[in-house]
C-alpha cells in the first residue's frame, strides 16, 4: 500500500544552522533515500520550495480566487514528502520515524487512496 511520508518543519530553521550541520543534514536525507531505494519502497520524493513561493486557489462563486501564500499560516510547512509503498501502516511509520525530518520537525503519515474512482451515475 502506498503512503505519503509529508516533512513538516520551521522553515527558518535551516538558515539558523552552522555549514556543518547542514551537510550533516544532506548527508542525513541522502542515506535515508538510499535506504528506501535499496529497500524498494520508495515510489518519488522531493524537498518543496520555501512557503513564501506557494500559491493558493480556491473557488469562490464559481470563480477563482488566488492567493500569494501557503493555505496554512502555521510556523512549521509542508518542506517535502516521501512516497513509499509498504505492507502496511506500521511499516510506514517505522519509515517516518527514520526520517532525517522526525528529528527537527513533524512527520505526518497518510494512505493514499487506491480504491477505484466511481464517476457519479447520470
Amino acid at each position: 500500500m502506498e503512503y505519503l511520508l509529508m516533512i513538516y518543519s520551521e522553515e527558518n530553521s535551516w538558515n539558523k544552522m552552522t555549514d556543518s550541520e547542514r551537510q550533516q543534514g544532506v548527508a542525513a536525507y541522502h542515506a535515508y533515500t538510499e535506504s528506501l531505494k535499496k529497500s524498494g519502497a520508495l515510489v518519488g520524493a522531493n524537498r518543496l520550495q520555501h512557503s513564501n513561493t506557494a500559491t493558493t486557489v480556491r473557488l469562490v462563486d464559481g470563480k477563482p480566487q488566488v492567493l500569494d501564500g501557503p493555505f496554512s499560516d502555521s510556523k512549521e510547512q509542508l518542506a517535502g514528502y516521501y512516497l513509499i509503498d509498504v505492507p502496511n501502516l506500521d511499516a510506514a511509520m517505522a519509515w517516518a520515524s527514520r526520517c532525517p525530518g522526525a528529528a527537527h520537525g513533524v512527520m505526518e503519515v497518510r494512505p493514499v487512496w487506491t480504491a477505484p474512482y466511481e464517476a457519479p451515475s447520470a
